[in-house]
């Protein structure tokens, strides 16, 4: 083997085995990573733009497919807007693309791949999140495929500072007149994420390699959905998020002027704070007369309530600042994230700040693929 190789030439059977150089060769194209959450799986692939030889064919087979379409079967979504352009990974050049579907359609995900002939062209799929366990089998079994596994936290940190490398607008806030403004990450150390996908994990992140989970809550996005679906017999989370808007949450929560006729001046506690979620189901007509987007409303606000309590408390234990909120609960989700970032702001005095992400969900899928190019 050439020194080109990587690998110094043996000249001699009984010496040692040859010793690596550099960075092992990279794995072949297509590259895909797969986060496949309890409730969301989402895909990113990166779409080499340097690709020569029979590299090129098998490439642009696969974008044929990917884009010229916005939809794939019934369920699947690519997110056309949030498409990264010039990423590089491993000195290879190219773009992300960033596609979701409901993991409960794994199965058929799996049909349309093998339907479409993908099981022809996928070569390196990357996987995390629960679903990268329990679907293994069906993978390797249905596509042939065997998936390179990572841990989802690792995979979720690496992806974000990726992400946010490769796009200077990544993160931003909302300013007190609730106006979307950009957030310079450049010196991020330390700051507290909190993932929310189906249950929330929060994380005290202090440096690219120092990070531990301090918290976290079974209550998270997959409790808003169910929720939402048994009281108002929604089917989906975008339908969820329609009722939401349209919603008034004030009619199904008790709030702090319900019990107090006003404020509660001693403890600083406006009026129309919530004192308890849901407190008027328990009045006589009230049940009867509750509308499904006023149901719908005060869910999503029981959930964003308390996922932002927790992520204030644990701010102040851990003595940080800055608090960055991701995961598929925030997508097109603005009632959430203003009502994180009110609630942040204003139960700390000002002093933490809530950020949010333009690639909320897509981390853990960026982050497994960059794990592999390190092996």
């Amino acid at each position: 083997m050439s020194s080109s190789d990587g690998c110094i030439a043996q000249d001699h059977e009984d010496q040692d085995p040859p010793v690596q150089y550099g960075p092992p060769e990279l794995p072949p194209m297509p590259w895909f990573g797969m986060d496949i959450g309890g409730t969301l799986s989402k895909l990113v692939y990166f779409e080499p733009t340097d690709s020569t030889g029979d590299e090129l064919e098998t490439v642009s087979n696969v974008r044929r497919y990917l884009t010229n379409n916005l939809a794939y079967g019934d369920h699947g979504i690519r997110d056309e807007q949030k498409q990264l352009e010039d990423a590089v990974i491993r000195n290879r050049k190219g773009r992300l693309h960033f596609i979701r579907f409901p993991t409960n359609q794994m199965n058929a995900f799996i049909e349309l791949a093998k339907e479409k002939g993908m099981t022809d062209t996928l070569s390196t799929v990357c996987a995390t999140g629960g679903g990268a366990y329990k679907f293994e089998q069906d993978i390797k079994k249905d596509l042939k495929l065997s998936l390179h596994k990572f841990d989802e936290l690792d995979s979720l940190i690496g992806g974000m500072q990726f992400i946010d490398n490769n796009n200077p607008r990544e993160l931003y806030y909302y300013d007190k007149s609730a106006q979307k403004v950009s957030f310079d990450f450049t010196n991020p150390f330390p700051f507290l994420l909190v993932n929310i996908g189906s249950g929330v994990s929060i994380l005290a992140v202090r440096g690219p390699k120092d990070y531990s989970r301090v918290s976290g809550t079974s209550l998270g996005g997959g409790t808003f959905l169910g929720l939402s679906c048994l009281l108002t017999k929604c089917t989906s989370f975008e339908e969820a998020l329609e009722l939401a808007a349209k919603g008034d949450h004030t009619n199904i929560d008790k709030l702090v002027r319900d019990i107090y006729g006003g404020d509660y001046l001693k403890f600083g506690l406006p009026g129309d704070i919530v004192a308890s979620s849901f407190g008027q189901m328990n009045l006589d007509g009230k049940v009867e007369s509750a509308k499904r987007e006023d149901l719908a409303r005060a869910t999503l606000m029981m959930i964003t309530n308390n996922i932002g309590s927790i992520a204030r408390q644990n701010c102040k234990s851990e003595g940080i600042e800055r608090c960055v909120f991701v995961g598929n609960f925030l997508r097109i989700n603005e009632i959430a994230m203003k009502s994180l970032a009110t609630a942040m702001e204003f139960w700390s005095g000002g002093s933490m700040k809530a950020l949010f992400c333009e690639h909320e969900g897509y981390f853990g899928a960026v982050g497994c693929l960059l794990e592999l190019m390190k092996n």
